[in-house]
């Protein structure tokens, strides 16, 4: 594959193949090893479950079949239950049809616009999507109904942070223990894991952390910065913690981060980018708790698993700067044509299949199904958290989680753990999962977890 022209027409024929013989089968697994090795990072590859330790076989995602679902095929043909929605982005399933068939009517029209021009995609999915958002009901004039279209999640927060910075025309800024905003400089300043941020210190924004959960903890910072004159410009907050471990915010930790930033002249900002769109029940998981951000974060989902697509989501007093000087933040692809009408038909299926409501129901009967095996294997599983389908099983050691997600793997179920460790593996799966795919999936948790202590796993880490 080194003549260029050969090369290209080679690769462009692999994404008009559909079903491969095993011959190709194997050719294209081969070769994605090889080059992922030459160009992209081997290192990924000793993290996968999908590739074996000699790295010489291994699963590739291919296909998505069974559109609006939880299943999805690899390239062999083999048939997986997807219980991690790719970290939070398969809210409506993988490929559902009306997301797939609104794309597809844009792109017949218009792929990208000219920058130029307004584009009415934009003014119309703000609209929408102003009429989910959380309302504050102690001060009216709090309305999150601005919008700046991004990528990403982490495109959202950065934008979240710097509208923070330029409202208050403060530096400092506030974020939780375990929680994790991203990777970019500025999110990554946010982004509490040292892993993460060491080789990175010094070029990061000034960030104080603080316990998860902990009032005394976050009225002690407010109180430090107001004593040192180092103010505070924002305090961000997902208020339920994802990459962390999913731990979900307290009613009233979340309440008093509300009334110390407006007692302080701080901005409240909530990431939601993972818990979002109906993934804890509600369209947006600070709806559980009465409390209404001044920026919001939010991404994910957004695209229903079809676009990439973030939003900054701000009222009008933040906005006010940037309002301002509107060349602050500009961006080339966020809020494309191909990217809001995804998001417009995404909101749509939520409407439409109720999504939030069935999200209660399902989240209950999973977590409660959750709790029973933990009962049961309660030398294995320390915990059950969660909210809707954003659950977390804590397992009483980190290698327990690794041992049970490959074994998970191994019988056609996806499961991971988080990026704070491998301890908790999170769930997530598409709300569109039906009751007796989790009713299946709760069954082959409970062979898993009964192998795992028969073979004596306990008593050899």
């Amino acid at each position: 594959m080194d003549n260029l022209e050969h090369t290209a027409k080679k690769v462009l024929s692999i994404v008009y193949k559909t079903d491969l013989n095993v011959d190709e089968q194997e050719k294209i697994m081969e070769e994605t090893i090889y080059f992922w090795k030459q160009h992209v990072n081997e290192g990924f590859l000793k993290y996968r479950k999908s590739v074996t330790e000699g790295q010489s076989y291994a699963f590739l995602d291919w296909a998505d079949p069974y559109p609006g679902t939880a299943w999805f095929n690899d390239h062999r043909g083999k048939k997986y239950l997807d219980l991690l929605g790719g970290y939070g982005i398969y809210n409506v399933g993988r490929r559902h049809p009306l997301v797939v068939k609104t794309v597809q009517a844009q792109l017949q029209k218009q792929a990208l616009h000219s920058q130029e021009l307004l584009d009415p995609l934009r003014s119309y999915c703000s609209h929408l999507l102003s009429l989910t958002m959380p309302i504050d009901t102690n001060d009216k004039n709090r309305k999150l109904d601005k919008f700046f279209f991004t990528n990403s999640g982490t495109e959202s927060v950065e934008a979240c942070l710097k509208m923070a910075i330029l409202s208050t025309g403060r530096k400092v800024m506030v974020a939780a223990v375990n929680g994790f905003h991203g990777k970019t400089l500025g999110s990554l300043s946010c982004t509490s894991k040292e892993k993460f941020r060491s080789p990175f210190i010094g070029a990061l924004c000034k960030t104080v952390h603080t316990p998860f959960n902990n009032i005394d903890a976050l009225r002690m910072i407010f109180s430090i910065a107001e004593s040192t004159g180092e103010l505070i410009a924002g305090l961000i907050l997902e208020p339920v913690q994802g990459e962390g471990g999913i731990y979900v915010g307290t009613r009233e930790y979340l309440q008093a981060a509300r009334e110390l930033c407006d007692r302080h002249g701080a901005v409240l900002i909530f990431d939601e980018v993972q818990s979002g769109l109906g993934r804890t029940g509600k369209w947006w998981a600070c709806q559980h708790f009465d409390v209404c951000p001044d920026l919001m974060a939010i991404g994910k989902a957004l695209g229903g698993g079809i676009m990439p697509v973030g939003a900054c989501v701000g009222t009008e007093k933040v906005w006010q700067k940037y309002i301002e000087q509107p060349f602050l933040m500009t961006t080339t692809f966020g809020g494309n044509p191909l990217a809001l009408s995804a998001t417009i038909a995404t909101i749509n299926v939520i409407i439409n299949e109720k999504l939030p409501q069935e999200t209660v129901t399902k989240g209950n009967h999973f977590i409660n199904g959750l709790c029973r095996l933990q009962k049961k294997y309660k030398n294995v599983i320390k915990e059950i958290r969660g909210m809707g389908l954003m659950i977390g099983i804590e397992f009483t050691k980190n290698e327990y989680g690794i041992e049970f997600s490959k074994e998970m793997f191994t019988k056609n179920i996806l499961v991971a753990g988080t990026l704070a460790n491998a301890q908790t593996i999170r769930i997530e799966p598409p709300l569109t999962i039906e009751m007796g795919e989790i009713n299946y999936a709760l069954n082959v948790f409970e062979i898993v977890l009964e192998g795992m202590e028969r073979s004596g796993l306990r008593s050899k880490l």
